[in-house]
């Protein structure tokens, strides 16, 4: 008994010091001395970050391709991997994480993390995204745990870099290509995303959650596809909440004036211009102003020389609502009378950069001129 429990307090010591012993590891270098790093892109609402490991030249140029990164795949002599690619970097795997569904090289790659392989190839190179992203480097690649492959060719470059780097180039609003950069080669993939459909599948998302209680959420999300004329049935929906009276926006001039946009962009201009007129008397001298300047760059004269005069109905003798009649009546071709505001207006101006703009009005309509 007494040697049973010595044995078990021995035991008990050594695992306590062995656990001491692993909590105590101190923060060391990377191994190798390759730099961490890791870099990040939005396009859209995507999110796409690169996280991975840098390893350098350090004076092997010419030696790099095909030989310290030998061609396809290879046994390293470690793992269970026979046939093993190259882990696109140093030490760990290098990891890339799309917050959202994307095309690599034309080809559909669902949200989600991704342990990152190439199999380099002087010709063309096989890219590889693994749902094993935990493992240490290639050593444990496994086809099987492939979710995509593409092929792309490499580029021969003149200039060198010492530490190899990725980067994002030849950015658009809905792409970017990704170039994996090292010694005199890059080798490049471009990333395609919906932009719309993944921000109206991020709309719907955060109009459940407690962003969707506020009517200017819902309204945000109407506006978005009144700007970009898309999914305007349901943008219409969504101006029904927002316009609703248990979420405020009855009142306000912003969420009518978006409701009566989807109408428009539906053809329903009658029920548009219906709304607009219940949500003249909520805007502000402002808000009527920008609304109907809107007007007059869409070339709808007489809706916008409509909405100057009932701004100035309502806040007669002020600069804005003066100017805007200039605006207005020059909008409809009635540059005499526009002439007269924008006399009113110089007179009002309230400071010496809005005069210097009602100036150049009353130069224009005695010219004969349109001032919008």
């Amino acid at each position: 008994m007494k040697r049973t429990l010595a044995a078990g307090i021995a035991l008990a010591t050594l695992v306590t010091a062995f656990s001491y012993s692993a909590q105590a590891q101190l923060t060391s270098l990377p191994s190798g001395g390759n730099k961490r790093a890791s870099v990040s892109e939005g396009i859209g609402v995507t999110n796409i970050t690169i996280t991975y490991s840098r390893p350098a030249v350090k004076k092997r140029d010419g030696h790099i391709w095909g030989e310290l990164i030998p061609v396809g795949y290879v046994d390293q002599g470690f793992g269970p991997s026979k046939s093993a690619p190259w882990r696109a970097g140093a030490n760990e795997n290098t990891i890339i994480e799309f917050s959202t569904d994307v095309n690599v090289e034309g080809q559909h790659l669902a949200a989600g993390k991704y342990g990152f392989f190439i199999a380099y190839d002087p010709n063309e190179c096989t890219l590889i995204f693994s749902k094993n992203y935990t493992s240490w480097g290639s050593f444990f690649y496994k086809p099987d745990e492939d979710v995509l492959r593409v092929k792309v060719k490499p580029v021969h470059v003149d200039n060198s870099v010492e530490w190899l780097k990725y980067e994002f180039t030849d950015e658009t609003p809905s792409s970017a290509v990704v170039a994996l950069q090292w010694e005199k080669l890059v080798i490049p993939f471009k990333i395609d995303v919906d932009v719309i459909g993944t921000q109206l599948a991020s709309f719907r998302r955060e109009l459940r959650s407690e962003k969707g209680f506020a009517w200017e959420a819902w309204d945000q999300a109407a506006q978005y596809c009144v700007q970009n004329k898309t999914n305007l049935d349901e943008a219409l929906l969504w101006t029904d909440t927002a316009t609703s009276v248990n979420f405020g926006g009855d009142k306000s001039f912003t969420a009518l004036s978006t409701r009566a946009g989807v109408l428009d962009a539906l053809g329903r201009t009658q029920e548009a211009a219906d709304v607009m007129k219940k949500a003249y008397p909520y805007g502000s001298m402002n808000e009527l102003y920008f609304y109907a300047r809107g007007l007059t760059r869409m070339k709808k004269g007489q809706q916008a020389l409509e909405v100057f005069k009932y701004s100035y109905d309502r806040y007669p003798n002020q600069f804005l609502p003066t100017a805007g009649m200039a605006r207005g009546y020059s909008a409809v071709g009635d540059y005499k009378k526009a002439l007269t505001y924008a006399l009113k207006a110089q007179s009002i101006a309230p400071d010496p950069a809005n005069k210097n703009i009602v100036d150049a009005f009353v130069k224009k309509l005695q010219a004969g001129e349109d001032i919008n």
